[in-house]
């Protein structure tokens, strides 16, 4: 991997980034930066459409969460409801979240997400990949409100760690074993196209394209083309 511009800052911990390779390093990363700054644990949830139906365990590609926490809230919750959700997608400013907050203009505040959740804070960092693939780092927990420094340090740093960990993890699934023409039969499934307009597209017969789509959801272990398609993305193995 090329070496970062110099005039790029890590300050306390880039030794640590240079030297991570998967995600056990990098999971020890967010993990320490969440105890230093005060937090309990962290979760990074990669972004899908506002209006797509997001589970929070589905939506998490790194996280310390207790066991079935996650599991438990989608079992109970909506987290496309939540007022923290819906603040992705009106702003990118890193945003403090607290469970005694007030409800703003009659909505419900924070404390519907961090209650079910139990965590009295939330700091959620609005990060992105450089192809434009939105993230949040989110960190939870029970202390006291955190400060500006504080603040601005965490901000910082939790964007380096994530685009070290994007970089060396994320971005490097090789396609989840699919091979080129699997790939390529499953972009044109997420163009809508139908299996006999894919089999002339490719010079193939339709028998060899659904048995190729048979071996891709298999691979991706889903059960339909939606699923196939939607977890193709959320993986980046197509944009």
């Amino acid at each position: 991997m090329p070496v970062l511009n110099k005039h790029y800052r890590r300050y306390d911990f880039e030794s640590d980034l240079e030297k991570a390779l998967n995600r056990v390093d990098f999971f020890r990363i967010f993990h320490t930066l969440a105890l230093r700054y005060g937090f309990e644990h962290f979760g990074i949830l990669q972004l899908a459409n506002e209006h797509e139906t997001s589970h929070l365990a589905g939506r998490l590609v790194l996280h310390d969460l207790p066991a079935g926490l996650a599991e438990t809230y989608d079992k109970r919750h909506r987290l496309n409801d939540s007022a923290i959700f819906k603040s992705f997608y009106k702003s990118t400013i890193p945003t403090v979240w607290r469970s005694d907050d007030p409800p703003e203009n009659g909505t419900v505040g924070s404390s519907d997400f961090l209650d079910q959740i139990g965590f009295d804070m939330a700091l959620a960092i609005p990060v992105h990949s450089i192809a434009g693939t939105r993230y949040v780092v989110l960190f939870l927990g029970d202390g006291e409100d955190i400060g500006r420094s504080a603040h601005y340090e965490i901000c910082y740093e939790a964007n380096c760690a994530f685009d070290y960990f994007h970089r060396k993890v994320l971005a490097n699934k090789a396609g989840m074993g699919l091979t080129p023409r699997e790939t390529e039969i499953l972009r044109w499934i997420s163009y809508g196209k139908t299996a006999s307009e894919i089999a002339l597209i490719v010079s193939v017969s339709e028998h060899t394209v659904n048995s190729h789509t048979a071996t891709i959801l298999k691979k991706l272990d889903v059960v339909n083309r939606t699923q196939m398609v939607a977890k193709a993305i959320r993986e980046q193995i197509i944009q």
